[in-house]
């Protein structure tokens, strides 16, 4: 089936014509009881469709929005799929959520019916259900441990399936036309904001737009059908709609939900997957259990670690086609000691192309993975662009770019460097925020980003840098400009850094707060034969305090003197979403931060 045939096609039309295509074909897999189940495209589109109907029986009308509490899984594409058939858009939450966010989400969206994965995610719905007039029906997957639950507006998630599918045998003519799916301009997805500097906001993104960014997206990864994905980053956000339902839908590839983001490198490894999305965090938690493993394993094997990269140092930061000889007999000889083992322990050894976007990555993390071994290219994108903006078109992009437009996109940087995109894939406004929207979208259609970039050649043309959040950029009491991003992703490149927050706005100079990371500097502790207990009790050891000193210190020689940290705090707890101080995706609330931790903060400057 060609590209051309569906990109005219909302997704419930594309996702119908590749069942009609394909109809045994794989599409879905998800892992019970440690085997893989296969879900074929007709089993895919024959539940998502039942599911859709089961919605119309409860109440849902076209326009309406049916809110997703779950992890990843088979039953979050169903139920958005299947509510996109029946005209309703999906509004995932994020699982990590606490209580009262969960309350201000669903208040926001005015969600009818939620989906909830489990007792859990229910608990948390039920607590505030009274506060939710608009609230009729839950909707739960898993229905373990509610026998003695009110069972008034629950519902079963293969009970609401099969209503579907009663009432499409009941009247088949009805049910066909219930089910014609919406229009290419219609609303078909909402995707809240992080909320990293305030509430968070419902986006509105089209199925033109979506459509539009899936295909840019997919120019530059060349997924196609018979490719592995894995699914296990949150489906709320935007990047992962376009790797887990998007642009498999499209290209007709295999998605593999993961147990858990906790499982997902023991699940890559047994997948093995051909296309894999990752957001800096899970690259540096990549790179970080990788020197854990090796020091673990210490002697020969951490000997011939040392020397590989040793060897192939500097070649990380060329592109392929560049190498010499010499350097891909070194390269292969080194593969096949090293590089194949490490390879197979983080499960993309037959990866063919890799992603890095959300956030700024460090460039020593872009080089040691590509080192290694795995084509990963940085990406730029956000939720109000669909999601999918600019790539690097290959390993010959400068590194620390974030590549070249996609087709049919406009890319222009302002005066002040803040990064304007207009096309398709701008979002249709934020569902009830009409000031906020005509902040966000200028009269001639430009979305303003607020990120701040600059363009670099590249071999493909300009390719874009970006250089910060326009509100983070920060100027010292003697007047020096600070991208605070880059000394944080630098310091987070340490296997014992998991977090840093520079301070040096309106400062003397730069200082930052520290969280540890646990598992790493735990184990390195352990080695050291240091005695804690817990969290606290690690962070608050003098050897681990002269460890992170040591990692700074390593940082601040490659700095200017002006980024150089002078002086650090290290957390005793780790930064949680409950306690307000990082979004569910993980972003820091610098705000929160700021606040919560101003006494500390003071003292470092006394």
């Amino acid at each position: 089936m060609a590209d051309d045939e569906l990109k005219d096609l909302p997704l419930p039309q594309q996702l119908l014509r590749r069942a009609q295509a394909h109809p045994q074909a794989t599409a879905l897999r998800q892992k019970e009881h440690g085997v893989w189940k296969p879900v074929s495209w007709a089993q895919y589109t024959e539940r998502a469709r039942h599911f859709g109907l089961g919605l119309l029986a409860l109440g849902l009308q076209p326009g309406q929005r049916l809110a997703v509490l779950s992890e990843n899984r088979q039953e979050w594409a169903y139920a958005q799929l299947g509510a996109a058939m029946v005209g309703a858009i999906a509004a995932g939450v994020y699982p990590t959520s606490p209580a009262h966010e969960v309350e201000y989400l669903l208040a926001l969206c005015e969600a009818p019916i939620i989906v909830c994965e489990d007792q859990e995610q229910l608990d948390k719905v039920l607590a505030v259900r009274e506060r939710l007039p608009h609230l009729r029906a839950l909707i739960v997957i898993d229905h373990r441990g509610l026998r003695r639950y009110d069972r008034t507006g629950l519902y079963d998630f293969d009970a609401v399936v099969e209503r579907g599918r009663h009432a499409e045998q009941t009247d088949p003519a009805a049910a066909a036309d219930a089910t014609r799916a919406p229009a290419l301009d219609d609303i078909g997805l909402i995707v809240f904001t992080s909320g990293s500097t305030g509430r968070p906001k419902a986006a509105m993104m089209s199925w033109r737009g979506l459509n539009a960014a899936a295909r840019g997206l997919n120019s530059m990864l060349g997924c196609q059908a018979g490719d592995e994905l894995v699914s296990y980053l949150p489906l709320c956000h935007m990047a992962e709609q376009m790797f887990s339902i998007h642009i498999p839908i499209a290209a007709g590839a295999t998605v593999n939900f993961a147990e858990s983001l906790r499982t997902v490198q023991e699940d890559l490894r047994e997948l093995s997957p051909a296309v894999f999305f990752g957001v800096p965090r899970i690259w540096e938690k990549f790179h970080a259990s990788i020197q854990t493993k090796l020091r673990e394993a210490g002697g020969l094997r951490l000997a011939l670690y040392r020397r590989a990269m040793a060897a192939l140092d500097g070649v990380g930061a060329r592109p392929r086609a560049a190498w010499t000889l010499a350097e891909r007999a070194r390269w292969n000889l080194w593969y096949v000691l090293v590089l194949r083992a490490l390879l197979n322990f983080v499960g993309l050894r037959r990866c063919r192309v890799a992603v890095s976007s959300g956030a700024p990555i460090a460039p020593e993390i872009l080089k040691f993975f590509r080192t290694l071994g795995v084509p990963i290219r940085e990406a730029y994108g956000l939720t109000e662009a669909s999601g999918a903006t600019t790539m690097q078109p290959g390993d010959a992009s400068p590194v620390g770019t974030v590549g070249v437009p996609y087709p049919g996109i406009d890319v222009e940087l302002a005066g002040d460097g803040e990064i304007l995109i207009r096309g398709d894939v701008v979002f249709r406004g934020y569902l009830n925020n009409d000031e906020a929207t005509r902040e966000a979208i200028d009269a001639e259609g430009w979305l303003h980003t607020g990120d701040v970039a600059r363009w670099e050649q590249g071999p493909a043309g300009r390719e874009l840098r970006i250089v910060d959040r326009k509100k983070d950029i920060m100027i010292t009491a003697g007047g020096k400009n600070i991208t605070p991003s880059e000394i944080e992703n630098a310091l987070r490149f340490s296997p014992y850094i998991k977090e840093a927050i520079v301070i040096a706005d309106r400062r003397r100079f730069v200082s930052a707060l520290i969280q540890i990371e646990f598992e790493s500097t735990s184990k390195w502790a352990e080695e050291q034969g240091l005695v804690y207990t817990h969290f606290k009790s690690l962070a608050e050891l003098a050897a681990v305090r002269e460890l992170v000193q040591r990692e700074i210190d390593a940082v601040n020689a490659r700095m200017p003197q002006v980024q150089q940290v002078r002086k650090f705090h290290l957390l005793t707890k780790e930064l949680d979403h409950d306690d307000g101080e990082v979004t569910a995706t993980m972003k820091v609330r610098r705000k929160s931060i700021g606040e919560k931790y101003a006494t500390v903060i003071e003292s470092l400057y006394v």
